[in-house]
């Protein structure tokens, strides 16, 4: 049986750690490097010529969607299994369109982690539903949600709770006429025509705890 040869990426040793010592369970996967962030599995892509790669999406410094393009630009064949433990479409769709083969959350268990990598390895596209619906349909809901800033993501969050600009500045250390831009900026990005409909949006979509 051939091996498949899995490069790691994650900025968690832990998680790293831990997938490695499941993974090496298995006969026919090897794991053949680890890396904590983009530049890493770039640089032992490269190198170690791995069959299927494992990657976090959030990272410091080049996050995944980054790291997607990177891996394209160098030529790099892997297919590239993304390990999340973000369910929002927005956050998703823009790995599959830069080439991901797959996405599986982190919460998946262990030996339908094993089927995943064996699925992409063998050519399969692995999406969850709602996000090869969105991909089918040409939902625009994610790609308003896309729009945002992380810092646009914050104020809508404040927005949600009921805070006027000033409370908002004072929450985040803003100035109050920045967060007025950012509001306005919200709202045109949402197509939403006030605060307390992209209050209802955040929650709808599950940008409030």
């Amino acid at each position: 049986m051939a091996e498949i040869r899995v490069l790691i990426t994650d900025d968690h040793e832990m998680v790293r750690r831990g997938l490695r010592t499941f993974l090496e369970l298995h006969e026919d996967i090897r794991v053949v490097g680890e890396a904590s962030n983009g530049a890493e599995c770039v640089e032992l892509a490269l190198t170690q010529q791995p069959d299927v790669i494992l990657l976090d999406l959030k990272m410091p410094g080049d996050d995944g969607v980054a790291t997607l393009r990177q891996l394209k630009a160098q030529g790099v064949s892997a297919k590239v299994l993304v390990v999340t433990s973000f369910n929002e479409v927005a956050q998703l769709l823009p790995a599959v369109r830069e080439g991901a083969a797959g996405v599986v959350y982190k919460n998946i268990d262990p030996a339908a982690l094993a089927g995943a990598i064996r699925s992409v390895h063998n050519g399969h596209i692995l999406l969850p539903p709602e996000v090869a619906s969105a991909l089918i349909t040409g939902s625009t809901e994610p790609d308003r949600l896309a729009r945002l800033t992380a810092r646009e993501r914050d104020v809508l969050a404040e927005i949600a709770l009921g805070r006027s600009n000033r409370e908002i500045a004072r929450s985040l250390m803003l100035a109050e006429k920045t967060v007025k831009t950012h509001v306005s900026s919200i709202l045109m990005k949402l197509s939403v025509e006030d605060r307390t409909q992209a209050a209802l949006y955040a929650v709808r979509h599950g940008l409030t705890s």
